[in-house]
């Protein structure tokens, strides 16, 4: 089991900045991949940024792409999510996730294997 644990969330202003954190615990040996999806009110589940735990390669969505940086500390079992130039459609709950297993594309919540409780960012106007 891991268990996930997101932090960071908040009110923000358009244009401003959060950094978000998601801790890992419990059987991180063998994590693959993190990711970070977000979901709005009435919306499905989106897809937000993964990075590869061994390689550090990362992939964006579009929507984010400039905006959002997302880095690991290893040592820490420890993910962050840089958000600047944020814009009130940013605003979700947001989830960190961790898969255990190798794919291409780790755009797909049903890569993952464990799931944060999630972080509320609101961006205001």
């Amino acid at each position: 089991q891991v268990q996930l644990v997101e932090s960071g969330g908040g009110l923000v202003q358009a244009g401003g900045s959060l950094r978000l954190s998601c801790a890992a615990s419990g059987r991180t040996f063998d994590t693959k991949a993190m990711g970070w999806f977000r979901q709005a009110p009435g919306k499905e589940r989106e897809f937000v940024v993964a990075i590869t735990w061994t390689s550090g390669r990362t992939s964006y969505a579009d929507s984010v792409k400039g905006r959002f940086t997302i880095s690991r500390d290893s040592a820490k079992n420890t993910v962050y999510l840089q958000m600047d130039s944020q814009k009130p459609e940013d605003t979700a709950v947001y989830y960190c996730a961790v898969s255990r297993a190798y794919y291409r594309d780790y755009s797909r919540d049903v890569v993952y294997d464990y799931w944060g409780q999630g972080t509320q960012v609101t961006v205001s106007s």
